[in-house]
């Protein structure tokens, strides 16, 4: 056990259509670990009532992450863990407040630089993505007035066999019951204002490869991380694109040690 004196905070923020639910094998792995969690939803995700419909902006998909670190006391920095699409609120989150951040672990996630639109990575990824890897995922306008947004809503087959695929059973369907329609907010990423270098590019990164991830493939995590280098670089084998489910041990001892490293 970690002895009071070490203990870390780390802040989990979850992927696309999911929730703080999606972290319920790993917080009690780092809480045993002697840390302490905080797990959230973001806006119209897991438990938080607004619809997708109702959420315009990466910003205020964000909300309630911004509104945590602005809650800490002034002397604690946290430790930001972002899944997937969550890399895109940990940017916002660093650019915001750099100073209450130790580290940022960036699991299987989009991760942008401070060179190009915070849109570009996921251009990159939908140029090398083809329409038919989303097998049954939804893409709708918002409403008629908002034909330029569009919500994402993940089909069973497409979780199953791209996001679970080495997960346990009962996850797998965990998921398929608590899923919501989130988006990647690709028009409003086109049009923000890059990441500058004294606020998210001032915390350090770590980012987590997950080795059989059908998501966000190995060779894009890879180029990411050559886009935008970070202070280290971390393989978890045998884990799909929902780490916290199919190796929810080796992610913690990975958290674990970055924390006693970075912070």
């Amino acid at each position: 056990m970690t002895r009071l004196n070490q203990q870390k905070h780390f802040v989990l923020v979850h992927g696309a259509c999911h929730g703080a639910w999606s972290w319920y094998k790993l917080k009690p792995l780092l809480k045993a670990a002697g840390h302490q969690v905080s797990a959230l939803d973001l806006a119209a995700s897991g438990i938080d009532m607004k619809s997708i419909q109702h959420v315009h902006t990466l910003y205020e998909y964000t909300h309630p992450l911004l509104e945590l670190l602005a809650s800490l006391p002034p002397n604690e920095r946290v430790i930001l863990v972002g899944h997937s699409l969550g890399g895109l609120n940990l940017a916002l989150a660093m650019e915001k407040f750099p100073q209450k951040i130790s580290v940022a672990v960036y699991l299987s996630a989009f991760m942008p630089d401070t060179l190009h639109q915070p849109s570009y990575v996921l251009d990159q990824y939908n140029k090398r993505t083809p329409n038919e890897a989303w097998l049954d995922t939804q893409f709708l306008p918002y409403s008629t007035s908002l034909q330029h947004m569009s919500s994402m809503f993940f089909g069973p087959k497409f979780i199953s066999s791209k996001l679970y695929q080495l997960s346990p059973i009962e996850d797998l369907e965990l998921a398929m019951t608590l899923v919501r329609p989130s988006s990647l907010f690709l028009h409003d990423l086109s049009q923000a204002k890059k990441f500058s270098s004294e606020g998210y590019g001032s915390v350090s990164r770590v980012y987590i490869i997950c080795e059989e991830d059908k998501a966000i493939p190995e060779e894009f995590q890879q180029w990411m991380i050559a886009n935008s280098p970070v202070e280290q670089v971390i393989k978890i084998e045998g884990s799909d694109h929902m780490t916290m489910f199919s190796k929810p041990q080796e992610l913690c001892q990975c958290l674990c040690e970055i924390a006693q490293k970075y912070a």
